[in-house]
């Protein structure tokens, strides 16, 4: 004979927590979605003519301004650069250099100059790089960052950053009037070499779909092991699987 007893507590606790799973699956796709959306912009802004970055921020939120090319013209002031200590785009550890780009008349634009090797750290180990006068940069416009629950302090007294803190290293220099976005800037043949530009990671980490395909059968193993249960403790026979099929 064909039955099925449902234990209560074990049941509801199965509809929720399957209901919960897929509802975390349809979340994860939907963040691919938005993903997917991201990187689709961010390569199609990359890829436009740099503009001068008043121009750009006259006609942009500092959100449409994320990696959009721009440039700016001034001299650098290599006496109160910025170490910002992180990987560059090919996995070696080091600082970004970020260095106050001077314009008169405008404010001042902190510049990612690009990456050096921890050991190269010091200004003065690099002063081929240090190229007097005034300059035109181009590169991609970005926004101050924020601190991640794991990222430690800034340590302001070295000179020290692990985080991009735009309104912090602004105070640092003792600036008042510096505009809203960084300027990360491209590769170019800098004499020495250093600070190497171009080190504005445009790859984004898309596990999305993975984590939504882990929800899903994580919701599949749930309501296998409920079955097993019900069926390890004689609440539910085999047979009703078989009989079932059999009156469809």
């Amino acid at each position: 004979m064909a039955f099925f007893r449902p234990q209560p507590f074990m049941t509801l606790f199965s509809i929720l927590g399957v209901i919960l799973l897929i509802t975390l699956g349809n979340w994860q796709l939907k963040r691919l979605e938005w993903k997917l959306g991201l990187i689709e912009a961010v390569e199609a802004r990359t890829e436009l003519e740099a503009v001068p970055v008043e121009e750009a921020l006259a006609s942009f939120t500092l959100e449409e301004m994320e990696y959009r090319p721009v440039t700016a013209m001034g001299t650098y002031d290599y006496a109160r650069e910025v170490h910002l200590f992180g990987r560059n785009v090919q996995g070696y550890v080091g600082y970004f250099i970020y260095t106050p780009l001077l314009r008169s008349g405008l404010p001042t634009i902190l510049v990612n100059r690009g990456h050096v090797p921890e050991r190269q750290m010091e200004p003065g180990l690099r002063q081929a790089g240090q190229i007097a006068g005034e300059v035109l940069v181009t590169g991609l416009a970005r926004a101050g960052g924020l601190r991640g629950k794991m990222v430690p302090e800034n340590e302001i007294a070295t000179n020290e950053w692990y985080w991009r803190d735009l309104p912090g290293m602004a105070a640092h220099f003792g600036e008042v009037d510096v505009l809203p976005v960084f300027i990360d800037q491209e590769l170019w043949d800098i004499p020495g070499g250093l600070p190497q530009g171009g080190q504005t990671r445009l790859s984004f980490v898309n596990d999305h779909l993975s984590y939504a395909l882990t929800w899903y059968g994580l919701a599949i193993v749930l309501i296998g092991v409920y079955l097993a249960y019900h069926i390890s403790v004689g609440r539910l026979a085999p047979q009703f699987f078989r009989k079932r099929s059999n009156t469809q």
